[in-house]
């Protein structure tokens, strides 16, 4: 059976974290991906620490099933390359600012020219337009810009860092393969390609809607730690256990809640589930009562029920979870940086009856396909030489 993006030519000039999960969701998928990367260097992941046998671990992680081409695109040779790529890919992404690539006379205006099936998908910070466009910018300034890094920690207390760079993820990688899975699709009934404008800071803006629900139903700006979702309700809330353990208690059902409150002795409590002036009150109670086991003894004891409840695990308990692993949902390479250090890879978060998936691991040193992508070209033995002697590969 073939691959749902089976046939499907990518061009990869993303680097570090958003553009390349993008792009590995799409090889994973079945399409080619053809890393282009600087020849001095390449992809930053490849040097980020932490490193794995001296390449960064990140690298890993979101840039398997992947060709790599290392060119430089300055050169008049190099430039090219690529368009001569272009003529035979049906999607380009890159990820750098705004008016970049025109500069180097690789745009879209330019490429298309080459290639009007072509998808050209622009992945940067704040998008192409705007007054912040070509501001330099990272998942910590999109958080803070849209309203979510503020409410994030206790009252109280300075802002907590998110652990991770969620928004490149989700406001960029996703969005970026929506756009290139429509642009794929329009293209069937038009036979054209088109451009792509993807801002991390537009698909962050737009995940903040429950935020924007509760600013909308109290009347007032959400306060950190108070909001629905962020701690301020006892039946949606993390609690310590007797070992020193955590749980999560996500109750916002009216059922669920009542549920709990039975099953703790307090059948009062579901009638002030949205009553803000006693939640300090409900919470001690709570907490109190998940005081008085273990993490696992409490796991144990609401499994058979119809609460949502779990324990808060940390990553290698995760890893190793029986629905993560019935899901194929971690791939592990035992013994990858060294006897005892496993790499973990993340597995395909969407299942389809008719359209199987592959996690291949495989990396590509930088630069490894580089001759056979040219020879593919037409490029003979002597203009790849030539093209090395005048290091644009």
């Amino acid at each position: 059976m073939s691959m749902p993006l089976e046939g499907v030519r990518v061009l990869d000039l993303s680097r570090v974290i958003a553009g390349p999960f993008c792009t590995q969701l799409l090889a994973d998928y079945g399409a080619e991906v053809i890393k282009v990367e600087d020849r001095q260097g390449g992809d930053p992941s490849r040097r980020q620490g932490p490193l794995i046998n001296g390449t960064g671990s990140l690298f890993y992680l979101v840039n398997r099933n992947k060709k790599s081409l290392a060119i430089d695109l300055k050169q008049d040779s190099g430039k090219e390359i690529l368009r001569s790529l272009v003529r035979e890919a049906d999607v380009l992404i890159e990820q750098f600012r705004p008016g970049v690539m025109d500069k180097l006379g690789l745009g879209y205006e330019s490429l298309k020219k080459e290639n009007p099936r072509l998808i050209y998908c622009s992945l940067s910070g704040y998008g192409q337009t705007g007054p912040m466009s070509t501001a330099p910018s990272h998942d910590l300034n999109f958080q803070s810009l849209s309203g979510m890094a503020v409410l994030n920690g206790l009252p109280g207390e300075i802002p907590l860092v998110p652990p991770v760079t969620l928004m490149a993820m989700a406001g960029g990688s996703l969005y970026a393969f929506a756009a290139i899975m429509m642009a794929l699709f329009q293209r069937t009934s038009t036979g054209e390609g088109q451009y792509c404008d993807v801002a991390i800071m537009d698909g962050t803006v737009s995940l903040t809607v429950q935020l924007l629900a509760d600013r909308a139903g109290w009347g007032r700006l959400p306060r950190r730690g108070e909001g629905v979702y962020a701690g301020g309700f006892a039946c949606y809330n993390i609690y310590a256990t007797g070992d020193g353990g955590y749980v999560s208690l996500a109750a916002a059902e009216d059922k669920f809640w009542k549920e709990f409150c039975t099953e703790m002795g307090y059948p009062e409590y579901p009638a002030a589930q949205w009553d803000p002036a006693q939640q300090e009150i409900i919470k001690q109670r709570v907490q109190e009562y998940f005081l008085t086991r273990t993490r696992s003894e409490w796991e144990e004891h609401f499994s058979p029920s119809d609460i949502c409840f779990s324990p808060l695990l940390d990553l290698d308990e995760m890893c190793q979870h029986p629905q993560v692993a019935a899901r194929g949902m971690i791939n592990r390479l035992e013994d990858f940086a060294g006897p005892g250090q496993d790499l973990c890879l993340t597995g395909l978060p969407v299942k389809m009856s008719s359209g199987p998936s592959q996690v291949k691991t495989s990396w590509a040193a930088l630069g490894e396909q580089s001759e056979e992508i040219l020879r593919g070209l037409g490029y003979d033995e002597g203009d790849i030489a030539r093209l090395r002697e005048q290091k644009v590969i």
